[in-house]
């Protein structure tokens, strides 16, 4: 029986070497979309009453949002639930679990029980859909409130003109739910409930990103961070600069 030389097996061990190498660094790096793929799956996990659409969409603009900039928690407001319905979900996204299941009013021009209206325009009392970064804290007629900065151009870049904030409010309650038949509604912020507001805006007023969500076909096609991520053309880069 011939056995290889101890330079042919050499070879061979250098080649498996290197391949293994070379696919667990695929793997780590998310090659072809894996990483983005499994964080989806790992949140829907964490979060089974969410839509597993919403949240790969969501995804799908968190990796846009994490070419320039670090990101630690993501929330995610889906708009096409009831306003009684708790629709806003805040993850870690280092240990993929979720830190606030909540209720979240809309605009009072955007609808009563459900969302249909929505809005970039200042003085539409409406909401805004897309992808939204936060952008510090201050103290406002609202109180303890968490400014948001839009990076959907046309759809929500007027977001800090407008003053779309993050706040608390007295009508965003289980009780108002039950009298009113829905929440009560703000001038377009996404309101939460007075008693969580400020945990909540502390948990996620650094490196966080906020998804807003509605099946818009117009915000669906043409989002910048949905669809052309990073295009010059379209200015997204420069608005997701930190």
């Amino acid at each position: 029986m011939n056995f290889p030389s101890p330079r042919l097996l050499w070879f061979r061990l250098v080649v498996l070497l290197v391949f293994l190498g070379t696919g667990a660094f695929a793997q780590a790096s998310g090659s072809g979309g894996g990483s983005g793929h499994a964080l989806a799956a790992a949140l829907e996990r964490a979060a089974p009453q969410a839509n597993p659409r919403v949240i790969a969409l969501a995804t799908r603009a968190l990796a846009c949002v994490r070419k320039h900039r670090t990101v630690r928690t993501l929330s995610v407001i889906d708009y096409s639930l009831p306003s009684t319905t708790p629709r806003l979900w805040v993850f870690d996204l280092s240990q993929r679990s979720v830190l606030f299941h909540l209720l979240v009013a809309h605009g009072r021009n955007t609808g009563g029980q459900y969302a249909k209206h929505f809005s970039n325009r200042e003085g539409s009392l409406m909401s805004s859909l897309g992808t939204f970064v936060t952008d510090g804290t201050y103290v406002g007629h609202n109180g303890y409130s968490l400014r948001l900065k839009g990076l959907d151009g046309r759809f929500n870049d007027q977001a800090e003109k407008r003053a779309i904030v993050i706040h608390g409010a007295s009508y965003v309650s289980r009780q108002f739910a039950k009298a009113q038949g829905r929440l009560g509604r703000s001038w377009g912020c996404p309101a939460v409930r007075k008693s969580v507001a400020k945990p909540l805006i502390d948990t996620i007023r650094k490196q966080s990103v906020v998804f807003a969500y509605y099946p818009d076909k117009d915000w669906l096609h043409d989002a910048p961070t949905l669809v052309d991520c990073g295009d010059a053309s379209t200015g997204t880069s420069s608005a997701l600069a930190p």
